[in-house]
């Protein structure tokens, strides 16, 4: 089992350390188990207790391009060090920046992804310029699949969008397929409405079954919080944990964003980190939330089920 610190106990030094024994297998996952030939008994589903509960943590984080809230400069190296201290398996990033001048050519994404040593990392490019520019991305522990871009652009608007991806998490013989997406809304009420539409509509996420285990997160620009409520909730997505302030990062007021999730998933605990590095690394404070897969959820499915 994987033991997790508690956020509020990692904001106090920059040097927590991961437990060594993770509760997860970082091997890729294995081949799908063979279909019962026509002559075996029909294959039925069969509940299975884990051998150890999944937990994994999940931060999202507007990161700003690496630039600072509040001195205004270039230094990736406190976003770095920011994520290692929360020691995340999952990453939801917002605005992180690929090949532009301000942000010295830098391509962030492979940056935090050997710096983290979480290994998969995929990227929609957004905003694009004449040199580089900057989008969504996921960075992740276990191998990324199902990667697809989503356009929440709305006509006349900055352009928005979403990211989802899957992964597969495993205890003993067991798996799971978890949904991540991750998305940057828009400034006004009335297109952030539509983008959330426009985002559960989509096919990655409108085909979902309601106990599939997703979980999304981002800049939601939600000045009062209350796109949860009036959105999410309805098509069966919780908050993970408090509504929290993230927003202005050096003095925060609005809970700009969030994490929900939906499925088979519980959250073990979620906190933000506030820190004096954390009020200058970005605009927005990082967000982090712990959750365990459902152990009693977890089915396989073999001819030999139910006799």
């Amino acid at each position: 089992m994987r033991d997790y610190y508690p956020v509020a106990e990692i904001a106090a030094s920059t040097r927590w350390r991961r437990p060594r024994e993770p509760a997860v297998s970082r091997r890729s996952p294995g081949p799908a188990e063979p279909a019962a030939d026509s002559g075996s008994a029909q294959a039925t589903p069969a509940t299975t207790t884990l051998p150890q509960p999944i937990r994994f943590r999940v931060v999202t984080w507007n990161i700003h391009k690496g630039v600072g809230g509040l001195d205004r400069r270039y230094l990736f190296e406190r976003a770095i060090t920011v994520l290692r201290a929360l020691a995340p398996d999952i990453v939801l990033l917002q605005e992180v920046a690929k090949d532009m001048p301000r942000s010295r050519f830098d391509d962030q994404g492979e940056l935090l992804r050997e710096a983290l040593g979480l290994p998969f990392w995929a990227f929609a490019l957004q905003h694009r310029f004449r040199h580089g520019g900057y989008g969504n991305g996921i960075l992740s522990r276990w191998p990324l699949h199902d990667v697809v871009p989503i356009d929440l652009t709305l006509p006349g608007r900055k352009r928005r969008g979403a990211l989802h991806a899957t992964v597969r998490l495993r205890s003993g013989a067991h798996s799971r397929t978890v949904a991540l997406l991750v998305m940057h809304l828009g400034l006004a009420d009335s297109e952030r409405a539509e983008q959330l539409r426009l985002c559960l509509a989509s096919p990655p996420v409108d085909g979902m079954l309601h106990r599939t285990p997703v979980v999304l997160g981002g800049d939601f620009n939600d000045l009062w919080g209350t796109l949860g409520a009036r959105f999410l909730e309805p098509a069966g997505f919780v908050r993970a944990g408090r509504r929290l302030r993230t927003f202005p990062a050096w003095l925060p007021m609005r809970p700009l964003d969030a994490i929900f999730h939906r499925g088979d998933l519980v959250v073990r605990g979620s906190q933000t980190l506030r820190s004096r590095l954390t009020r200058r690394a970005s605009d927005h404070l990082p967000l982090a939330a712990d959750f365990e897969l459902l152990g009693q959820d977890v089915t396989s499915t073999s001819p030999l089920a139910g006799g």
